[in-house]
Order: structure tokens, then sequence, then C-alpha cells
């Protein structure tokens, strides 16, 4: 590795860290301006060969850090990016608050909470940003930037992280579950497991793509797929009786309340 100090730092080479690299050398930052810290000798290989970054095993002077690692892990890593000089911190990290990064960093060091979501892995993510109190302007569209690289950002005030965190950073999970259980369904209905596996994985994909790019509301589509009396509204009548808006509201509160907890 060479002694030129990189402007960006990425700590912990897991699936976002990763994720966060792929999507930044894409849009056009050169791998040598990063480096990817990574305790596990076998990720840090793999991360070199892979994407052409320098890494290290311990936390060394760079311009911008990202911070990618167990929400138990950030205090510590935040105090030794304080002791190297770091100016601006972006943690991701699920729980951890502005106070707490900012009591790790100190007062002079900028420090940004976000929560993407794992569509990151495919460029498709969203990441809701909160700034602390020590952010200039510049130090915000900094890390949008970096962030921007997996998706789109959404700037959103402290008090609103853990709503993003159970909407959107969990949400794919309730996805997910979803679309196992239509799966399933299929094949009870009589579809062969790879039928209905395509099926609905396409059935995802359209929706939604249409969603997004509509500009008609989940309502008004929902709406317009759903004639009277037809096959759309025998399901959903099952779907409306069975609560499943109250679900997802207790789900939300609950994957919210958890990282309120976390924080605390």
């Amino acid at each position: 590795m060479t002694s030129t100090t990189p402007s960006l730092a990425i700590i912990g080479g897991g699936n976002m860290g990763t994720a966060l690299i792929a999507g930044l050398i894409a849009g056009g930052v050169l791998a040598e301006s990063i480096v990817v810290v990574e305790i596990d000798e076998d990720k840090r290989n793999e991360v070199a060969k892979q994407f052409g970054v320098r890494t290290s095993a311990t936390i060394i002077s760079c311009g911008g850090a990202i911070v990618a690692v167990k929400p138990q892990s950030v205090v510590d890593v935040c105090t030794q990016l304080r002791k190297v000089g770091v100016q601006r911190v972006v943690s991701i990290a699920a729980g951890i608050s502005l106070a707490t990064l900012e009591h790790a960093l100190g007062a002079d060091i900028a420090a940004i909470r976000a929560m993407p979501n794992t569509p990151a892995l495919v460029a498709e993510g969203v990441t809701g940003l909160a700034a602390g109190t020590s952010c200039s302007d510049a130090d915000i569209e900094w890390a949008e930037s970096m962030l921007a690289a997996v998706g789109i950002v959404v700037r959103v005030s402290e008090d609103q992280i853990d709503a993003v965190t159970a909407v959107s950073g969990s949400g794919p999970g309730y996805l997910f579950l979803i679309a196992e259980a239509l799966i399933a369904a299929g094949v009870a209905q009589g579809l062969a497991p790879d039928v209905a596996e395509i099926l609905v994985k396409q059935l995802f994909r359209g929706s939604g793509i249409l969603l997004a790019e509509s500009p008609e509301t989940a309502s008004t589509l929902r709406e317009r797929v759903t004639s009277p009396n037809g096959t759309t509204a025998a399901g959903l009548l099952v779907l409306e009786t069975a609560q499943i808006r109250q679900i997802l509201d207790q789900a939300v509160a609950a994957a919210a309340a958890r990282s309120r907890e976390m924080g605390a």
C-alpha cells in the first residue's frame, strides 16, 4: 500500500461496504482513492482482488470515512478515526445515535447518521440521512454523494431515522416474506415451484418499477388493478379482512421500537 492518504475509508468489508465500493467505482471514483479497513484477512484479499482498492487491517489516516461495522463496534471505530484525524464520518449502523457518534468523534468532526437498505447491493437502495450539529452543507453534500452511489438519498431529521429504519431499512425483509408466501401459495394451487418463483420474482420487479415510475399513488395503482367483483377484489378482501394494514403498521412500529432500544 502506498503512503498517499486516501480520500475515503470504508470501515468494514461486508455486504454493504462492498456494495458502496462497487457503486462508487462504477460512478467514477478512482479505486486508488479508497481504502477498505477490514480485520478479516480473507475478506481483505477478496475486496482487493475484486475492486483494486487498497486495504488495511487497521484504521489509517483518511479524508472521510463510512463506518459499516456492527453497532457494538461503532464507538471504538469512531474513537480510532478521531485519532487519525478524519474530518467526516458517516455511520450506517442501526440504532447508533448522532450524540453517540459525536461523543466518540469529538465536536470538531462532522458526524452523519445514515440508514441504507439491502437493495443497495444492486444499486437500487434508498438511504435516510441525518446530519449532526457540526456538519456544514459541504459535509452533507459529500455524504449524499457517497451514498447516492447505491441508490437515492433522502434527508431526514434524526428523530425520523428510527422510522426510516423500520420502513425502508427493514422493509426488504417484509417484502421477501410476502414473496415466500406467494410462491408457496402458487405451489399450493398447482404451480411447479420453479414456475411460481419466476412469476413472483417478475411480479415484484415489474410492480416495483411501475410504482417507482408512475406519477400515480400506490392507492390509485391498486384501485386500477382491482375490477369490481373480479379476482383481485376477491384476494384483497381476504387481506383486508385479515387486517393486513394493521399488521404492517404493527410490524413497522415494532421495528422502530427496536431501533430506539438499540440506540439506548
